[in-house]
This record gives C-alpha cells, sequence and structure tokens, in this order.
C-alpha cells in the first residue's frame, strides 16, 4: 500500500509541475481543443506507464511527444488559426494568423512558445529535447518568415 501511495505522489507533484506548460506547448501548435485532449491522452499515457517514464532523463519531452502524436492522429490538417476581428483588444496584425499557418510545426511552435507565451530559449529546448541553438535558429528563421509574410521590418 505504501509503493502505491509513493507512486501516486510522485505521479502527481509531477502532473502538477508539468502539465500546465505541456497543455500551453499542445495547444499552441494544435488549437486549444485538440491541445487539452493531447495533453489528457499525454498525462493518462505517463500514469499507465509510469514506471518507465518516471526514469526517462526527459520524462517531459517524452510526454510532449506522446501529446503531439496523438494530435496529429486526431487533426490530419494543419491548425485553422480564427479570423481575427478588426476591433479585437489587444490590435493583432490582421495576416498573422494566415503567416502563423505557412510556418513549419517546428517553427510555430518555438515562435508560440516563446514569443506568445514568454518561455526562455531552455524551457523550450527541455520540452523539445532538442539543443537551446536549434530553439534560437527555429525562432529566428520563423520570425524572419513572419516578418517577410505580414511585410514587417525589424
Amino acid at each position: 500500500m505504501a509503493d502505491r501511495e509513493t507512486t501516486v505522489d510522485a505521479f502527481t507533484e509531477f502532473v502538477r509541475e508539468v502539465e500546465p506548460r505541456l497543455r500551453q506547448a499542445l495547444c499552441a501548435s494544435f488549437g486549444a481543443d485538440v491541445g487539452r485532449d493531447a495533453t489528457a491522452q499525454a498525462l493518462a499515457y505517463g500514469w499507465e506507464n509510469w514506471d518507465r517514464v518516471r526514469a526517462m532523463d526527459n520524462p517531459a519531452g517524452y510526454l510532449w511527444s506522446v501529446g503531439k502524436n496523438y494530435a496529429k492522429r486526431q487533426q490530419r490538417q494543419r491548425p485553422v488559426f480564427p479570423e481575427v476581428p478588426s476591433d479585437a483588444m489587444p490590435w493583432i496584425e490582421p495576416g498573422l494568423p494566415v503567416a502563423m499557418a505557412r510556418l513549419s510545426e517546428k517553427q510555430r511552435v518555438v515562435v508560440m512558445l516563446i514569443h506568445g507565451l514568454e518561455w526562455t530559449y531552455s524551457e523550450v529546448a527541455d520540452l523539445l529535447g532538442v539543443s537551446k541553438s536549434t530553439v534560437q535558429s527555429q525562432a529566428e528563421r520563423g520570425m524572419a518568415k513572419l516578418r517577410s509574410d505580414v511585410g514587417a521590418n525589424r
């Protein structure tokens, strides 16, 4: 009984730490509905395989992959960003949703997490299981493409 309680406590603490950022990342990548479902599926998988998952070097990154794979199966097309109403506050560049949809998945995730949700390069690198320089490169390329697509200069 004590072993089960320890396992439950460890998983509960893991979820408390990881779930908000995992959900943000998946929602940024696949939209709110699919992202929330993917987060729930990834955490359910994590619980079912907790002994193996908790022993990994990057369990949050692994569950990101599980959630991403689930979301891709659910959403066979690129995310559709809603039209931006002209009277919306705060003001958003009207061409931004279309430009975001044109980015590669990696660029879109990195740009959304860094510039939209104010994650650090290190946090994004840890989640995605890549180096900070890879994150920086993806962010720079994504922002350059966005600027070009919406006709903005630095």
